[in-house]
C-alpha cells in the first residue's frame, strides 16, 4: 500500500486505509456526498466522494475500506477525490500499518522519563510519581499507548508520553532561568497533568473520547487519580496536596479553555505555559508535514486563525 505521507498531488490511488471519520452531508445545491478522514500510522488525509455511484458500496466510519481515487489540493492539503469504496476483510491488512505513532522510542521516552523522576527531592511527591510511573504497571502500558488528543496536537500512540515529557523538560528549563520556582512541585505537576487522558479517550483505533471523557474530563479526572493517590500515603501534607491539585485544575490556564480553576501559584501559571507551548509547536508542526511539499504558503489554520507560510530559507 501507499502511505498517506508519501501520496502527492495528481496521484492515483488504490489502497485501504481505516476511515476515521464519516459524516453524510449535502451541498449547497441539496446534492449528497460523503467526507471522511482516512487514516494510516503515517497521518490523515481528508477525503470525499462526490458521487454515490453503485461503486460506492455501504461502510461507516472505523471500517477499513479499499479506496480508490485521485489525489487533489484544497487549501493548500492533500484531499482525495473517492471514485469507489468498498469494505475489506480482516485478513487484508495489518493494523500495524494504521496505528500513527510518534517519531520517538516510546521506551527511550519512559526512561528518560523514569530518570527525571530521580532527580525529585521531596519524599512525598516522589513516592508519588513511583506509584504512577515504576510501580504501576497497568497505568504505564496504558500511559504509553494513549495519544494526548483526539486530533489537534500529538495524536498517536505515544503522543501522551511525548508531550507529557516535553512539558516536563520545558518546565525544568524555566527552574534553570526563574529560581522563584519549586522545581519539585513544578515537575511533578507537568509529569502528572494529563494522566487523566489515560480514561478521557479511548486507545487506538478508535482514540475518540469516553462517556467518563466527555462526562468529566481529564483535568477534573486527573485531579481525582492524584488525591486517590495521595490518601495512600502516609502523612503527606494537606498543603502540598492542595497545591498539586491546584497546578493541574488550572493548567489550561483560563475558564473558557477548561481550567476550573486560573493560576494562583508561579508553578501553576508555569505549567500553563510549557503545556500551551508545546501544544502548539506541534500542532505546527504536524500542519508542516500535512502540507503539499514546496508549498510557502500551507493554509488557514482554524487553532492559530491564521493563513500560514513557511519561513523562508
Amino acid at each position: 500500500m501507499r502511505f498517506i505521507a508519501d501520496l502527492r498531488e495528481g496521484d492515483h490511488i488504490s489502497g485501504i486505509y481505516l476511515c476515521k471519520n464519516k459524516q453524510n452531508l449535502k451541498t449547497k445545491a441539496g446534492k449528497s456526498y460523503y467526507s471522511m478522514l482516512l487514516q494510516d500510522k503515517t497521518g490523515t488525509l481528508d477525503a470525499k466522494v462526490w458521487d454515490l455511484n453503485n461503486g460506492i458500496e455501504h461502510f461507516e466510519s472505523m471500517d477499513f475500506i479499499k479506496v480508490d481515487g485521485l489525489i487533489t489540493s484544497f487549501q493548500g492539503a492533500l484531499q482525495v477525490n473517492v471514485r469507489r469504496v468498498r469494505r475489506t476483510q480482516e485478513q487484508e491488512y495489518d493494523i500495524r500499518d494504521y496505528l500513527p505513532t510518534s517519531r520517538f522510542d516510546v521506551e527511550e521516552m519512559m526512561k528518560e522519563l523514569a530518570e527525571i523522576i530521580q532527580t525529585i527531592k521531596n519524599p512525598y511527591l516522589k513516592t508519588l510519581l513511583d506509584s504512577f510511573f515504576v510501580k504501576d504497571k497497568e497505568f504505564i502500558k496504558s500511559f504509553k499507548a494513549h495519544s494526548a488528543a483526539k486530533s489537534v496536537h500529538h495524536g498517536f500512540v505515544g503522543g501522551l508520553l511525548e508531550h507529557t515529557l516535553s512539558v516536563t523538560k520545558l518546565c525544568d528549563f524555566y527552574c534553570k532561568r526563574y529560581p522563584i520556582l519549586n522545581r519539585d512541585l513544578l515537575l511533578t505537576a507537568a509529569m502528572c497533568h494529563d494522566i487523566g487522558k489515560t480514561t478521557e479517550l479511548s486507545l487506538f483505533p478508535e482514540n475518540d473520547y469516553t462517556d467518563e471523557g466527555q462526562l468529566i474530563g481529564h483535568i477534573v479526572k486527573g485531579t481525582e487519580m492524584i488525591h486517590d493517590r495521595i490518601r495512600d500515603i502516609p502523612n503527606f501534607p494537606q498543603v502540598l496536596a492542595n497545591e498539586l491539585k491546584h497546578c493541574i485544575l488550572a493548567h489550561h490556564g483560563e475558564l473558557e479553555y477548561g481550567s476550573p480553576k486560573k493560576p494562583a501559584l508561579v508553578e501553576a501559571l508555569a505549567l500553563n505555559l510549557a503545556d500551551n507551548t508545546d501544544a502548539k509547536m506541534e500542532t505546527m508542526t504536524e500542519f508542516f508535514a500535512g502540507a503539499m511539499d514546496g508549498s510557502e504558503w500551507i493554509g488557514y489554520n482554524r487553532l492559530f486563525e491564521s493563513n500560514i507560510r513557511r519561513t523562508s530559507k
